[in-house]
Order: C-alpha cells, then structure tokens, then sequence
C-alpha cells in the first residue's frame, strides 16, 4: 500500500493532502482579492468614483482574515469524507462567520450611505445627532436580522421570538408614542430638509434664525433675542416659511394724491414712478397703475422687486424710492392726500311773512 492511500481518521492521506492544498490555495486567493479590491477601489477608478468608493475600499478593508478562513475550510472540506455531526459544525461556523461578516459590512455601509445621503460630514453639529439615531436604528435592525438567522441556523424556533418581540415592542411603542414623534419628526428634518441651521423660517407668528435641530426639538433665535423651542412633530405639522432660498423680494407699496390733481399730470406719475425705481441699483420695476379712486385720494399702486433677500438692503431701497418720489412729486406740483373730509352743505333759506286779517 502506497503511502497516500493511507488511511487516517477515515480518510486518506491523499485526500487529506488535497484537502489542505484547497485551504491554503483558497485562503491565499481570497486574501489576494480582498487586497485588489481594496486597492482599485482606494483609487477610485473601478466602477465608481469619488467618496463612495473610498467607502467601498473601506468595507472590504472591514473584511476578517477569519471569516475567510473558514470559507475556505468548508470548501476544502468538501473532499473530505468527514461524519456527520463534525459536516454540520464546520458548515454551522463557516455559515455564522458570512452572516456577521455581513453584518459588519453593513454595518458600515449604514454610516457611509447616510454620510453620502446627508451630503456633508456627520461631525456638523447640524446633523450629527440625526446621523447617530439613523445610524443606531438602521444598526439595531441589522444586528436584530443578524442574530435570528444565526438562531435559525443553528435550530432555534424564532417564530416564538419574533412574536414576543412584537408585542414588547408594541408596548413599547405605545409608552414612547410622544417622544418617538419628535425622534422620526427629526430624522425626517435631517432626511427631507426642510430646513436647516442657520435658516431664517417663520412658524405661525413665531419667527428667527435655526441654531440647532435636537432629535427632539428644535431651537430658533428670534429677531429679539430669546429662544424659541419647538418640538419636532409639532414644528412639522405647521405651516414653516423658509427664507433661506429666497432670492429676490417682491415689494408692493401703494399711496394716493389729492383730488384736485389735474388729469395731466395725473397721467405722468407711473412714468415717475418707473424713472425713479430704475435708478436704484438692486431694485427692478414692474408696474405702476392708477389702481382705485379712495375715500380721499386717488390711490396707486406699485410693484418691484429688490434683487437681494437681505431685510435691510430691501428697507435702504425702499427708503431712496420713497426719498425719490416725494422729490419728483415736488418738482411736478403733485400732492400727496392724506385723510380729509369736505361737507357741502346746501339749504334753501325763506322768510315766512305772517299777515292779519283786516
């Protein structure tokens, strides 16, 4: 007999020979993959660029040399012929170790796909803490999903488990309804932005500057000084006006002359009107139009836009236009009306003659 037809524990020397040449040539090659994967995509040049695929590198940087070992056992341990029971464990463990092995990938795909998603780095204190809950929850989900099929696989009946762990956690729920309103009104925030830190917004009659989104409320520096505190799922279900994005301002303003203003010159004041805003840098006219005959006045009105959202800037415009029409209005013999009131009153006067008889 032939040394590699030697049998040893069941199996012979050959088999054990191909078994372990299997191990280390799969165990080499995985590890060779692992260190090409991570090395294009830390270049960034294979199939996808920029952060991402530094995130990709990342990942399979995250993958264990034991994990690979181990697929490598099993495989290797295919040309063995091995009872049943030691089978079931090297393909139990083997198993187990890719399940948390991608666990731990997407462990880390969480982060850098909220990172990717949120579009800046989580250390802004403006999203920080939304960046951690998501994260938390998205890894409790995982890590959950992670240990059940372990159970399963290892003969555990999870169908009770998951059952308990739905009426707890509708228990729970029901006990945290309030807080868990603000905590998702807060991920939406963070998620949907429908504003941010250091957006001017109005809430109601309530208005000021965004200085920080908590995972429960939300705090706003009014235009006097104190702060404002709104909890998240009541902030969202107002009406919110941002001005972050405002670009320009559209600014409408009305006033009369008098009565007596003759029609000619009346005709001229939207043309005033027209040559003085146009002579105001940042400002565009619009239109100008006789719009009404008031109680006192005849009354017009006036549009432009100011190119700028600054408040002040708007206020310095609208203060030259007024400054400028009053002076045209000046030159042109115009008069502003202001409230008056004219009683006319007309009566017939007679002189009641009385007379006696003779």
């Amino acid at each position: 007999m032939e040394f590699w037809e030697l049998n040893f524990l069941g199996n012979s020397v050959g088999q054990w020979g191909t078994a372990l040449a299997v191990l280390i040539v799969l165990n080499l090659f995985f590890n060779l993959v692992k260190r090409w994967l991570v090395k294009r995509f830390e270049t960034g040049r294979m199939f996808v660029k920029g952060g991402l695929a530094e995130g990709l590198a990342e990942i399979f940087q995250r993958t264990k040399r034991i994990v690979l070992f181990l697929v490598a056992l099993y495989v290797a341990c295919l040309w063995l012929d091995l009872p049943l029971k030691a089978k079931t464990l090297i393909e139990s463990v083997a198993f187990i170790a890719v399940v948390i092995q991608v666990g731990l990938w997407g462990h880390y795909l969480i982060y850098i796909g909220l990172r990717q998603y949120v579009g800046r780095k989580v250390e802004d204190p403006s999203t920080s803490s939304g960046v951690t809950v998501m994260s938390l929850f998205g890894r409790f989900v995982l890590w959950s999903f992670v240990l059940l099929v372990i159970l399963e696989n290892v003969g555990v009946n999870v169908t009770t488990l998951i059952a308990s762990l739905g009426v707890g956690g509708i228990a729970i729920g029901l006990a945290t309804q309030n807080i868990l309103s603000d905590l998702f009104a807060s991920l939406s925030i963070l998620l949907d932005r429908p504003f941010e830190v250091g957006h001017f917004i109005i809430v109601g009659e309530q208005l000021g500057t965004v200085e920080r989104i908590g995972l429960k409320t939300t705090r706003v520096r009014s235009l006097s000084g104190e702060m404002l505190v709104f909890g998240n799922n009541d902030l969202l279900s107002s009406r919110i006006h941002n001005y972050a994005h405002f670009w320009e301002r559209r600014v409408v303003f009305s006033f009369g002359v008098l009565y007596e203003t003759p029609s000619e010159k009346l005709k001229k004041v939207p043309g005033i009107v027209r040559g003085v805003i146009e002579k105001v840098e940042q400002a565009r006219f619009d239109r100008a139009h006789f719009k009404e005959f008031g109680d006192f006045s005849l009354n017009f009105e006036v549009v432009y836009y100011v190119l700028s959202p600054d408040y002040t800037v708007y206020m310095d415009i609208q203060e030259k236009i007024n400054l400028g029409i009053f002076e045209a209005f000046e030159k042109e013999g115009l008069g502003f009306a202001f409230p008056t009131q004219t009683i006319h009153i007309a009566g017939e006067y007679s002189e009641n003659v009385a007379t006696s008889p003779a």
